[in-house]
């Protein structure tokens, strides 16, 4: 296998805390709503940095947002994080609370589902927005194997014109894929190709947890919405369609002694944005399962354990009390939450962006990649290696944003802007990136 070429953290900023430069905006007020495992891991990571004034950590749960707050206690500047307690379904006490704690911008971490509230929220409030996850997709009435319904992000992007002309930003799909693999498509089409045959985004990991049978290390909501809808496929001339869930298994080799993992197709944000700014004759995503895991959704989907709409139920009361509950919600309470699992977990995991394509005429082929140890972000942060990897990228751009580097108005992908300030920037944070060359 090529050697690859790994991007190492700079000797004199290995430490602790980095003390951020900032070049325009100087006290960005940020409201971050969701305290759990990548909310949770986002605050440890801001606390390092400075180009923030406040950043008031918000979630349904007052306890969870007291915790992240606390786990910060003696970090960086004192009095720069408070929590509250905000339902992130409440349009309308969101806004108020943007407005109250006079917040710049609204920095979404809770799952798919509150998406549109939240950016509703913003745009009311007159704050910006940034999330990791799109609104939800829909899928096609007559043809869901073959043709897109209501896309990811489709509501998202209709109302691009009321952020563009309040001269907002929102910026959607900023976590690490979407997000950090979209930098890396935009990295490619600038610096390494001069034409693009595919983009294919591809996530791996060699991650074990000690003591469970089955203990997902993300959102098992939000991973039962990515992996059992109908995958999206963009092709030039063809324009975006879908296929069956798990469809064109494919081996990759993945690096740092990940090897090889089995990876299929599953709907993602990236085919949705990259198609919008970087030039492509075909872009898809790829995720690295297992048959195990896929068994366990198939057989969540056979028993309906996926749906996401009500059933009454008996509560243990007796038959006399019910409640309406989601299928898809017992499920995630029945198993072990995934920011408690860092002591358990061992191994690394991969988010990145293959791609493939002529550069002065020769054919190329390169994988954009990014690998966290779990034991070393356990280790530096507390977090364990999944949420973590996804929380550095909000933190990375919003800095960016604070610092002028980064501009915009509308519904504005990770593409959209120029990616090498925020690779650069990664670096310094302690999180060096990789290029393999085929």
């Amino acid at each position: 296998m090529p050697t690859p070429l790994t991007f190492a953290l700079p000797a004199e900023l290995d430490g602790p805390y980095v003390k951020a430069q900032p070049k325009g905006l100087i006290g960005m007020r940020i409201l971050l709503v969701g305290a759990g495992g990548v909310g949770g891991a986002a605050v440890r990571i801001a606390a390092r940095r400075d180009f923030f004034e406040h950043m008031v950590v918000a979630d349904y749960d007052p306890a969870r947002a007291e915790a992240a707050v606390a786990a910060v206690d003696g970090v960086g500047a004192p009095g720069r994080f408070s929590a509250a307690r905000i339902d992130a379904s409440d349009e309308a006490a969101v806004t108020a609370l943007l407005r109250e704690q006079r917040c710049d911008v609204l920095f979404n971490a809770t799952d798919p589902r509150f998406v549109m509230p939240l950016f509703r929220a913003a745009y009311a409030a007159g704050a910006h927005y940034l999330d990791m996850a799109m609104s939800l997709s829909a899928p096609h009435p007559d043809a869901p194997y073959a043709e897109c319904g209501v896309k990811l992000g489709d509501d998202q992007f209709a109302l691009a014109p009321d952020w563009e002309a309040a001269d907002r930003l929102a910026l959607v799909g900023m976590g690490v894929e979407p997000g950090l693999s979209d930098v890396f498509a935009r990295y490619a089409a600038d610096e390494l190709f001069d034409e693009i045959e595919e983009i294919g985004v591809r996530d791996g990991a060699n991650l074990t947890v000690e003591g469970y049978e089955f203990a997902p290390s993300f959102s098992i909501w939000t991973t039962i919405e990515e992996c059992l809808n109908p995958p999206v496929v963009y092709e030039r001339g063809r324009g975006w369609y879908t296929t069956e869930p798990f469809s064109e298994p494919e081996v990759f080799e993945f690096p740092e002694g990940i090897g090889a993992v089995e990876c299929v197709n599953v709907e993602h944000e990236e085919v949705l944005l990259v198609p919008r700014w970087v030039e492509a004759k075909r872009v898809t995503f790829k995720y690295g399962l297992g048959d195990d895991f896929i068994g366990k959704l198939k057989t969540l989907h056979a028993l309906g354990l996926d749906r996401t709409e009500p059933l009454t139920v008996r509560t243990a009361d007796g038959a006399a009390t019910t409640a309406r509950v989601s299928p898809r919600d017992v499920v995630a309470a029945a198993l072990p939450d995934p920011a408690t699992l860092g002591d358990r977990m061992h191994g690394k995991t991969c988010a990145g962006t293959w791609v493939t394509g002529t550069k002065d005429g020769r054919p190329r082929e390169v994988y954009l990649y990014h690998v966290v140890d779990n034991q070393w972000s356990m280790r530096e942060y507390g977090s364990q290696a999944v949420v973590w990897q996804t929380a550095i990228n909000p933190i990375v751009a919003l800095e960016l944003l604070a610092g002028g580097v980064w501009k915009g108005a509308g519904v504005l992908g990770p593409e959209a802007f120029a990616p090498k300030p925020f690779l650069d920037l990664l670096v310094e944070y302690g999180s060096p990136w990789g290029i393999r060359e085929s």
